[in-house]
C-alpha cells in the first residue's frame, strides 16, 4: 500500500513539473510572437497576423524552442534569416540609424519649415507694399470709384 501511495505522488510531481515546463515553454513561445513583426502585414506581431507566413514562422519558433534554444538564440536566428525588419525593436546601428532618427529628422524638418512659413506671413502683413503693388492697388480703387 505504501509502494502504490509513493508511486503516486512521484507520477504526480513528475506530472506537475511537466506542465510547469509546458507552462514556461507556451509563454516564451508567447512572448517571443509579440517581439517578432510578421514580414507581410503592416505593423502587426506574428501573434497578431492572419497570414500564412506568419503561421509559418510561428511553427518555426515553436520548432526552435522544442529544439531547446533560447530566446536570443531564436531571435538571433530570424534576424539573420530575415533581417531587422523582423524585430519590433530593432538594435541601433549604423545600418538602422534611419529607422531610429527618421522619426525626429521628420519633426525638425516639419517645425523649421512651419517656422519659416509663419515668419514671412508676418513679414508680409508687417511690411510696406512693393511699388508695383502699390501701382496695382492704385489701379484697382480708381476702377473701384468709377
Amino acid at each position: 500500500m505504501k509502494r502504490a501511495t509513493a508511486w503516486s505522488f512521484c507520477l504526480l510531481f513528475a506530472g506537475s513539473t511537466c506542465l510547469a515546463v509546458d507552462e514556461a515553454a507556451d509563454e516564451r513561445y508567447r512572448n517571443l510572437l509579440y517581439e517578432l513583426r510578421c514580414l507581410v502585414c503592416q505593423n502587426q506581431s506574428l501573434a497578431d497576423s492572419d497570414a500564412e507566413l506568419a503561421g509559418d514562422l510561428r511553427r518555426r519558433v515553436q520548432d526552435l524552442i522544442d529544439q531547446g534554444m533560447s530566446d536570443e538564440e531564436i531571435i538571433a536566428h530570424l534576424q539573420a534569416r530575415y533581417g531587422d525588419f523582423i524585430l519590433y525593436r530593432p538594435p541601433l546601428a549604423w545600418r538602422t540609424a534611419a529607422l531610429w532618427a527618421g522619426p525626429f529628422v521628420l519633426l525638425a524638418l516639419t517645425a523649421w519649415l512651419l517656422l519659416r512659413r509663419i515668419r514671412r506671413g508676418h513679414a508680409r502683413a508687417s511690411g510696406s507694399l512693393s511699388d508695383v503693388e502699390r501701382k496695382r492697388l492704385k489701379d484697382v480703387l480708381k476702377r473701384g470709384s468709377d
